[in-house]
């Protein structure tokens, strides 16, 4: 892995966790209620992560596929 993909991961992370922490401290501060802004910056944060896990998980398994069409032909 490089500095890059240790970035993206660690940038993904950070933002679920500030998303829970958001949510909980929120809905302990209102009485039970989440505001929309907090709901939104979850939703934006799970977005963000799911996107980054997402495509690379994608991108990782389509060019582990190439490398074994490459070395079969080879």
């Amino acid at each position: 892995m490089t500095s890059k993909d240790y970035i993206q991961y660690a940038t993904a992370v950070a933002m679920i966790l500030s998303g829970i922490v958001l949510a909980f401290l929120s809905f302990y501060k209102n009485d039970g209620e989440i505001s929309e802004g907090v709901l939104w910056y979850v939703a934006q944060a799970l977005t963000y992560a799911g996107g980054i896990f997402g495509v690379s998980i994608y991108f990782n398994t389509k060019l582990s596929d190439l490398e074994k069409r490459i070395n079969n032909q080879l």
